[in-house]
């Protein structure tokens, strides 16, 4: 029985572990990177009252939002109930944040990560793995350096 305990265990620390290199690597790929000006589309998927403006179109200077448009073509500004949450994800800094967050707080999370820059570009979170309608799927594509 003990065996197999530490079987289990080291199983446990292992698949946590690469989960932390995967996430250090590409955290250091992206900070090596010097991108500083981009635009990319993000699609945050849940059971949200904004999926309606899916896929937003963000444009970031120097960690700065310099403008968040929905799909609809209407800017998100900071007046917006909204904002604080999609801020989450509005920048690769943000969503290397957020992503650290859940990897340290949910039940189940599965980040796929950018080949060329190393930012999270697929996250799909499950918080508690029993309850209903408390997952997030959170999705970066079109991601283009600005200079």
């Amino acid at each position: 029985m003990k065996k197999i305990f530490y079987i289990v265990l080291i199983l446990i620390l292992t698949a946590c572990g690469s989960t932390s290199t995967e996430f250090d690597k590409n955290l250091t790929k992206w900070n090596e990177s010097g991108v500083s000006h981009y635009r990319f589309q993000l699609v945050v998927g849940c059971f949200c009252p904004f999926s309606d403006i899916n896929p937003l179109t963000i444009e970031v200077k120097d960690n700065q939002v310099l403008s968040m448009m929905g799909a609809n073509g209407v800017e998100i500004l900071d007046t917006d109930p909204l904002y604080p949450l999609l801020m989450n994800y509005a920048t690769v800094d943000n969503l290397f944040t957020w992503t650290t967050d859940v990897l340290a707080n949910a039940d189940e999370v599965e980040v796929t990560y950018d080949a060329t820059y190393g930012f999270p570009d697929n996250i799909s979170v499950d918080y508690i793995e029993e309850a209903i309608d408390d997952e997030i799927g959170v999705r970066i594509s079109n991601f283009e350096v600005l200079e």
